[in-house]
């Protein structure tokens, strides 16, 4: 993966130098990437477990608008000029067909070279990068933030560096997951968050701010043939020699040369096959997925984006798997029993059902829950469970439970109160 610091990083930068200043910047970048590398020790990497597909696919085709839109104020409302290098396209995607070189040039290198010698050759008078600032001439220095090591200093920065820790591992994992699916790998996602630290005090210590993984820049790498480590590792040397050595050259690319390679990421980042699931996928996939692209388009945040997505695809798995729960209803005329056999999973979303099943008017003399073919899963399972035996009992009916489980029988005997009358009068006079 390509590293650097990035929109949604930036945007949790900004609060702390205007209040504080530069030098507490760094400070916080050093303070990210010992957070990184202590949650790559502690494995959370395993949180991308809760990432469902959905999920990532709508991060991926968000973050392939956010591209193109990106694109957008250097191909709109300029002169004719701009479009002829825009034909790089053709280039990036035509080239790779050449018999034999082909292959062994990245496509969107030639069209870069290509591109800046024709405007230049030409004279023809585009924007170059030159124009949009002035470019570092100087190598790397050590810099050791000049703030005072205390816990002002600590309170100050730790807020700005777990935001920045948790937006950067999020994004660094999204990507990682992306390119896994590209390169038909598996990463090592706490590796990656320990690399990821140790980048960031690298930054921190050469004057740089907190980073994270580029997925446009990483997929250009991919498509170029990196498959390492080592393809980042000679991107940025390379990066760092052009940028001091030959800012000359660089000043000279055209801007249109760069659209067209950037455009040409977001074509092949976007999930064109999302498009036909909308018709064949479930509603609920569509909607998380579709509202994971809405709020990274609009708020330019693609931490929120996933945040989002995630908690639409928990609440619609929640409500999902409790429509998984039913009961059938048994009587013994003999011994006038009813019998309430449970069969599924008992938890915030279904506790109310549960508790709902009972005829607590019935005229029974006794009532046996069977729960062998169900689950409880939280207090809310267990205070429906509450509820309904300490309200059958108070009708006067005798109440029992069978075919509790380990795990079920654990959770009851911790927080149930129906079998433990000390209890049971403490929630009565609490009422």
């Amino acid at each position: 993966m390509i590293s650097a610091a990035t929109g949604a990083m930036a945007l949790l930068m900004v609060t702390l130098v205007k209040e504080h200043g530069l030098e507490y910047l760094l400070a916080a970048t050093l303070l990210t990437g010992v957070l990184q590398i202590a949650a790559g020790y502690l494995k959370l990497g395993i949180l991308m477990s809760f990432v469902s597909r959905t999920v990532v696919i709508g991060f991926v085709n968000a973050l392939a608008i956010l591209i193109f839109m990106a694109q957008l104020p250097e191909i709109t409302n300029v002169t004719w000029h701009v479009y002829a290098p825009a034909a790089g396209l053709g280039i990036i995607y035509l080239f790779p067909y050449i018999p034999k070189i082909g292959t062994l040039i990245p496509s969107t290198l030639v069209t870069i070279v290509a591109l800046t010698a024709l405007t230049v050759a030409m004279g023809i008078d585009v924007r170059t990068v030159g124009d949009m600032g002035s470019l570092p001439n100087t190598l790397l220095l050590f810099l050791w933030p000049q703030v005072p090591l205390n816990f002002e200093t600590l309170a100050i920065i730790f807020p700005y560096s777990a935001a920045l820790a948790a937006v950067g591992l999020l994004e660094s994992f999204m990507t990682a997951t992306i390119l896994d699916d590209m390169t038909d790998t598996d990463s090592d996602k706490n590796r990656e968050a320990k690399g990821q630290g140790i980048a960031n005090i690298a930054a921190g210590c050469i004057g740089g701010m907190a980073g994270c993984a580029m997925i446009g820049q990483s997929v250009i790498n991919i498509k170029s043939g990196g498959r390492g480590r080592l393809s980042t590792l000679v991107a940025g040397v390379l990066l760092l020699i052009m940028v001091v050595f030959m800012s000359d050259l660089i000043k000279l690319i055209p801007m249109a040369a760069l659209v067209s390679v950037m455009i040409m990421v977001s074509i092949g980042t976007f999930n064109w096959a999302s498009i036909g699931g909308l018709k064949t996928l479930p509603l609920s996939t569509n909607v998380v997925m579709l509202s994971t692209v809405f709020v990274v388009v609009g708020t330019h945040n693609l931490a929120l984006g996933v945040f989002t997505g995630v908690l639409l695809a928990s609440l619609f798995f929640a409500n999902k798997i409790s429509h998984f729960m039913y009961w059938e209803k048994t009587f013994e005329p003999t011994s006038s029993t009813r019998v309430y056999k449970f069969i599924g999973q008992i938890f915030f979303n279904s506790a109310e059902r549960f508790a709902g099943a009972f005829d607590y008017k019935e005229d029974v003399k006794r009532v046996v829950i069977d729960v062998t073919r169900a689950h409880f899963w939280d207090i809310t399972a267990v205070y429906a469970l509450d509820k309904a035996v300490i309200k059958l009992r108070n009708m006067g009916k005798e109440v029992e439970i069978i075919g509790k489980n380990q795990a079920t029988q654990t959770i009851i005997d911790r927080f149930g109160v129906h079998d433990k009358p000390d209890e049971i009068e403490k929630v009565m006079g609490g009422h």
